[in-house]
């Protein structure tokens, strides 16, 4: 007879603690009506901004309640943890304020902005390791350094204290709404705060759904949702920095699995339009991984109208050296922006002519590459191209062709794409 193994489901009354553990360092964040979304969806959208702590993250509330919980022996032999932005933040404020011996790895690639940010929360109590180019090798290297130095590696999902320090939003969403909560969509990289919504609302508000949302280039939870075990992705696209791991957590898989009522995913433009907008239009910063919730909404559209519908803002991280890289996957996912190669006639005034009787009223050369070493008659250059409709795509294609200047379009070349642009 096989033996049943105990599948992991964070209580409620270890929520309850984890809320009064977490009350000195994380201070209740607002459930903020947004009136633009609200009229634009017809139902009550209501934004959990998680963005504002301290560490302009929810992350604090996992990583405090984990630390907090270790022993004294443990405490004094210090803590690690693997983190590329918002959870060495929250591990670095917490052995600060719980005078904890802390290392950090994050990788090399890992913007100075972040570092900074790090070392600042973290202060004397702090060390930062720069290690490998990925997640995954600074967290085998943490994981490696633990074990030589007898340390506990502070895990930033897969773990039951951390998952019940991340539930604590749950409560406060409830505490804070006057009215039952139809909808709550909840940002899922490796699970961590997914799992500890489930647990909140199973327990005070079955009937919400819980919709977790994930970017187009990572979907792990939802490949292991729909294959029916954990699957390890073997490439994924980490612009979304915040919500994009090759692999979810064994805790968490099952119970997102059990208790989500829909997994979604995001393309990675769509959330660039988003953190746009809300700049633009709300003044809110967000960063990637904090927008996913609200670009989500769209896709229930007619599910969710007359309903009440909370989006946890789960942080505002963002680097402005990222802005362009922001804007450009906008357009592109719009389909406002353009790259060809194209082969412009070796003779003078072959410019003048493409963007005269090529380029549209309306069509904005906004990238240029050229250079005339080739002895052919048509030398290629790549042009990028911004339009004020997707509909002005088609003609200008057209022209090109019937002028002799089309070479190729680079947009649904991924690998050329990247290599040339």
């Amino acid at each position: 007879m096989s033996e049943t193994v105990e599948i992991y489901f964070p209580q409620i009354a270890d929520i309850y603690q984890a809320a009064k553990t977490i009350a000195q360092v994380a201070e209740e964040t607002p459930l903020q009506q947004s009136i633009r979304y609200s009229k634009s969806h017809g139902a009550n959208i209501l934004l959990k901004r998680e963005d504002l702590h301290r560490v302009r993250s929810y992350k604090i509330r996992g990583a405090y309640n984990k630390i907090s919980s270790l022993s004294q022996k443990q405490l004094d032999s210090g803590v690690v943890c693997a983190s590329a932005g918002n959870h060495a933040q929250g591990v670095a404020f917490a052995c600060s304020h719980l005078q904890v011996k802390g290392t950090i790895y994050m990788p090399v690639v890992t913007p100075k902005q972040k570092i900074d940010q790090t070392n600042m929360f973290g202060g004397e109590w702090v060390d930062v390791v720069l290690e490998g180019d990925t997640f995954d090798d600074s967290k085998k290297a943490a994981e490696l350094f633990c074990e030589q130095k007898g340390k506990t590696f502070v895990h930033p999902f897969d773990d039951e204290k951390t998952i019940e320090g991340q539930a604590t939003v749950g409560l406060e969403i409830l505490q804070q709404s006057s009215e039952p909560i139809d909808y709550v969509f909840v940002a899922v990289g490796g699970g961590g705060l997914a799992s500890g919504l489930c647990g909140t609302f199973q327990a005070l508000s079955p009937n919400t759904k819980i919709i977790g949302v994930e970017p187009e280039g990572a979907p792990s939870m939802l490949k292991s949702i729909e294959q029916g075990e954990l699957v390890e992705l073997e490439n994924i696209d980490k612009f979304i920095d915040g919500a994009a791991v090759q692999k979810v957590g064994s805790l968490t898989y099952p119970i997102c699995k059990e208790y989500l009522h829909k997994m979604v995913t995001v393309p990675e433009g769509k959330v660039c339009q988003t953190i746009l907008d809300l700049y633009n239009r709300d003044a809110i910063v967000v960063e990637p991984a904090g927008a996913l919730t609200i670009a989500a909404l769209d896709y229930f559209k007619e599910e969710i109208k007359g309903k009440n519908v909370v989006c946890v803002v789960s942080g505002s991280n963002n680097d402005i050296t990222r802005t362009a890289e922001i804007k450009e996957r906008a357009l592109l996912y719009a389909q406002l922006k353009h790259y060809f190669i194209v082969r412009f006639p070796q003779r003078p005034g072959a410019l003048k002519e493409f963007v005269v009787d090529i380029l549209g009223p309306n069509d904005d050369i906004t990238h240029f590459e050229y250079s005339k070493k080739s002895s052919r008659e048509n030398a290629p250059a790549i042009v990028g191209v911004e339009l004020k409709s997707p509909d002005d795509l088609a003609p200008l294609v057209q022209r090109m062709k019937d002028n002799n200047f089309y070479g190729d379009y680079l947009n649904n070349k991924p690998d050329l794409f990247q290599y040339l642009v």
